[in-house]
């Protein structure tokens, strides 16, 4: 039985499961749950996620594993081939910290419920909506910045000259500068790690607008 990966184009989380599963020459079968049109919030869904995000990640008809990062761990542990965390202590904990800044304090600012409250709740209009959502990605990719481009360990890519979980979290946090419009011009580092893995080919083909779901125009 395949396993079945409950995601949607445009959500970076997602994006960073179909890399990783495309790093390690997983096959999965997609199956869109469209965050813009609420359907997160279905009872079908939460009834495989309770939290009504995605992604979800169900192996053999088993309880789905939820969160991306958590199931980068489990690939990783399942699957070490190739490997996604360097083998020393110290190295790992230096990639978990990079993904990290991605993953915990830049994407949780920019997700569609936050987007959702800011409108509702605070009645944010378009352009304030906008600029918090740039600001809170950019900020996260200056942190990185601030690593990657002054540490010894930054090779080709954020650690060393192999990809890893970090390079798998910068990239969707690149991505999520490109939906919303932010200048990552002062980014040189960053920039440079992610053009060096999208040259990758799983990299590439699990990138947002080339998923079966995306549309032509993509919107915030």
């Amino acid at each position: 039985m395949p396993m079945k990966l409950y995601g949607f184009w445009r959500s970076l989380a997602t994006y960073r499961v179909r890399a990783a599963l495309a790093l390690k020459g997983i096959d999965v079968e997609q199956i869109s749950i469209n965050l813009m049109q609420g359907k997160q919030h279905a009872e079908e869904y939460k009834a495989i996620n309770p939290q009504g995000v995605v992604p979800a990640l169900v192996i053999d008809g088993g309880p789905p594993l939820f969160q991306s990062m958590a199931i980068l761990e489990y690939l990783e542990e399942t699957h070490p081939r190739p490997a996604l965390l360097p083998k020393d202590p110290r190295g790992r904990a230096r990639v978990r910290g990079l993904a990290q800044i991605a993953v915990s304090d830049g994407h949780p600012l920019v997700v569609p419920r936050i987007r959702g409250y800011l409108e509702r709740e605070m009645h944010q209009d378009e352009p304030a909506r906008n600029q918090w959502l740039a600001h809170w990605t950019l900020e996260a990719l200056k942190a990185l910045e601030a690593h990657l481009g002054k540490e010894s360990e930054t090779g080709r890519f954020c650690h060393g000259d192999a990809p890893t979980i970090a390079d798998i979290c910068l990239v969707s946090q690149v991505f999520g500068a490109k939906f919303f419009n932010v200048d990552t011009a002062g980014l040189p580092t960053a920039m440079r790690i992610f053009g060096e893995c999208m040259k990758i080919d799983a990299f590439d083909r699990s990138q947002p607008l080339k998923q079966p779901d995306a549309p032509k125009t993509p919107t915030h």
